[in-house]
């Protein structure tokens, strides 16, 4: 295989981390294990809040460890922000639940404003805080307008010694317990500077952890209202705020858990809540770039939560399905069930290659070197979707087995489906990926190599993104070389062909100028964009897999590029010139029965290999 494994909690060694944090992680592991399935399962069924996982990462401080950047870290040498090592603790958490995973996003998310102010006391606060074993929170989101970013009725109204806070926040994990929250409001006294109104469609859901509508920026330029709240108070950039509260204050009002389950995803008012300068993070139109930049730092956290529940799932799958026998035979010796268990492996593998090639773009990243601006929303929309699919799959093969109440798979089934929809859904991801696609379909740049970013370093520029614009003169390398380099492997050669046949189909039957106001037509164009960078990353990584199974990733991609091509052709306002285009790019994979068997062989070594200590 090349190297390449899913992750196995019995197996696992942390090799590849230093000394404290393979302890850390496998300590994780242990605690999920000894408190063992049927209690895990139970809890979630319960919806019982978890606070005993807490009480453990407060006692490891793993969150204190692994969120902590070194500037702040007093002396601790084991203290880093290292995306490296917090993508593997993101997919064990997804792994047991996604739970105990959201605990760790939200934490994550309330950070990010916290680490990229110049608020000197208030990050000594937050490193305090993290260290007793608190957790954190992002209040973005409202219940009027969801996570748009342009619209907040959090109005601060100025006092002698700072501002009185009076608003509400909705869906905002970790609500009930976050020792420090970061509040996106606007000021009642600042006049707006003449921005027009947004220009660019807007989140209108919810995003657990209260993310911002990436797509509401048009090439990160400064915010507008929207006009959802009129006359609420004066708006513009000028106007926002970021500022941190405590959710023990007197003034900060729990309102409940607006869902059911272990998570709590609270409605909180403040009510004449006393803000101080010292609690202040941003001002303007700093504020609006602190709460894009933060969900850039949070979306890698969405597609490893995403892995570890699919690989959770996919071992219940493959060791219930190759074990049970019907009309005499082993259900994965019929052939569709066989297809669904490879189609699931390799989409699988893929979500793995293209996620961890993402983190070392990102970790490379410099102010002129800001590619991560487009593989991030990758790793959100079309990693987390990926494995709503594998999902999905696989529950058609084990069938009622996965409703069934001892197994993680009705947890993953019932759950899976929530990752693609928070930070922003898909279609806000993906309509934020079209802003790229000229450049990186046509205007290719050299850069410096980006190597395997497994060090142990810290990553200060998560926190040092700098103003969120200037996405149009964002560059990427050529994708073509690395196709190129794998056209002997036979479906990376047939979906090569469809990757330049729609570089022609941008070239001679581009969206015209009504085409570009029908956002429906464009996420269909911004889907069949999202495959070619998607293939492009994973052959990056292509020597940690063997042969036969990249060559069955590029059998699903060159699929999925057919499909969206027949709805492409389909779409009502497409033109004969596009609908002609669409029908000579749909291609069938090469079909080889001693690669898929290849594959099989990897697929079924997993039959038994883990299973949830009872």
């Amino acid at each position: 295989m090349a190297g390449f494994s899913l992750f196995d909690p019995t197996t696992f060694d942390g090799a590849q981390f230093d000394d404290e944090t393979a302890r850390q992680l496998r300590a994780v592991i242990d605690w999920f294990e000894n408190r063992g399935k049927a209690r895990l399962l139970d809890d979630d069924l319960n919806a019982v809040w978890t606070a005993d996982f807490l009480d453990f990462v407060a006692e490891e401080k793993i969150f204190a460890t692994f969120c902590t950047p070194q500037a702040y870290a007093n002396g601790d040498p084991n203290k880093r922000w290292d995306a490296f090592r917090n993508a593997q603790l993101s997919e064990i958490l997804g792994f047991y639940g996604l739970s105990y995973w959201y605990a760790w996003q939200v934490t994550v998310l309330g950070l990010g404003p916290i680490w990229m102010s110049d608020n000197d006391a208030a990050k000594r606060r937050a490193a305090e805080q993290l260290d007793a074993g608190g957790v954190m929170a992002f209040g973005l989101s409202e219940r009027a307008h969801g996570a748009d970013v342009y619209s907040t009725d959090m109005l601060l109204t100025p006092t002698d010694d700072g501002f009185m806070a009076s608003g509400e926040k909705y869906y905002i994990g970790n609500g009930n317990v976050a020792g420090m929250v970061s509040v996106f409001g606007r000021r009642t006294d600042t006049v707006s500077s003449g921005q027009s109104a947004g220009s660019a469609p807007a989140q209108s859901g919810h995003s657990a952890g209260s993310a911002p509508a990436e797509s509401g920026h048009s090439a990160g330029s400064a915010p507008a209202d929207s006009g959802h709240s009129a006359g609420s108070a004066p708006a513009g950039p000028d106007a926002y705020v970021f500022f941190v509260a405590d959710s023990s204050h007197p003034n900060f009002v729990l309102r409940g858990n607006v869902v059911h389950g272990q998570m709590y995803v609270s409605t909180f008012a403040l009510e004449n809540y006393p803000v101080r300068e010292e609690d202040i993070l941003h001002t303007g139109a700093d504020a609006f770039s602190a709460a894009l930049n933060t969900v850039n730092v949070g979306k890698f956290n969405l597609c490893t939560g995403s892995i570890g529940i699919t690989e959770h799932a996919f071992y219940e799958a493959i060791t219930h399905a190759h074990n049970r026998i019907l009309y005499g035979n082993r259900v994965t010796e019929f052939a569709h069930v066989r297809a669904s268990f490879v189609d699931s492996y390799a989409r699988l593998a893929a979500m793995k290659l293209f996620s961890a090639r993402a983190v070392d773009y990102f970790r490379s990243a410099t102010l002129d070197d800001r590619r991560y601006l487009l593989f991030n929303p990758m790793t959100k929309a079309k990693v987390t979707s990926e494995g709503e699919t594998v999902v999905r799959l696989l529950h058609d093969v084990v069938a009622a087995k996965g409703y069934e109440k001892d197994t993680y798979f009705r947890e993953a089934a019932q759950l899976i489906g929530t990752l693609p929809k928070l930070e922003g859904t898909v279609h806000v991801n993906v309509a934020l990926m079209l802003k790229f696609m000229p450049s990186y379909m046509f205007a290719p740049t050299e850069y410096p190599e980006v190597g395997v970013r497994d060090d142990a370093s810290d990553d200060t520029f998560f926190f040092a993104q700098g103003p969120a614009r200037g996405a149009s003169k964002v560059r990427f390398h050529d994708w073509k070389p690395v196709y190129e380099k794998h056209s002997h492997v036979p479906n990376v050669a047939r979906f090569h062909e469809q990757a330049l046949a729609f570089e022609q189909f941008l070239a001679e039957a581009a969206p015209d100028e009504n085409q570009q106001t029908d956002l429906d037509f464009l996420l269909n164009v911004g889907h069949l964009f999202s495959l070619i960078v998607y293939g492009h990353l994973v052959l990056e990584l292509a020597e940690r897999i063997s042969t036969p199974l990249l060559d069955q990733i590029f059998d699903f991609q060159v699929r999925d590029f057919s499909g969206y091509a027949v709805a492409l052709h389909g779409k009502p306002s497409s033109t004969e010139a596009q609908q002609r285009w669409a029908l000579g790019a749909i291609r069938k994979p090469f079909a080889d029965k001693a690669r898929f068997d290849a594959v099989w062989n990897e697929v079924v070594a997993y039959d038994g290999a883990y299973e949830m200590k009872a």
